[in-house]
């Protein structure tokens, strides 16, 4: 997914890629732990991601581009 910064948030990525439909959902998603950004679990929402990172959850993988 393309992004117009040079960075995003994992809670504003999640919604822009139509993972979660709100900010709640993101809370809910993150604390479940199945989010792994480049391999690894992240429940932070504010993690800051770049190009070239890769978020995955059951079912979705994407990249930060």
């Amino acid at each position: 997914m393309s992004i117009g910064d040079d960075m995003i948030r994992l809670g504003q990525f999640l919604k822009l890629a139509d993972v979660v439909e709100a900010g709640s959902a993101v809370k809910e998603v993150l604390a479940s732990g199945t989010v792994r950004v480049n391999g690894e679990v992240e429940t932070r929402r504010g993690r800051q991601l770049r190009p070239g990172d890769e978020v995955t959850l059951p079912g979705e993988q994407l990249r930060v581009g």
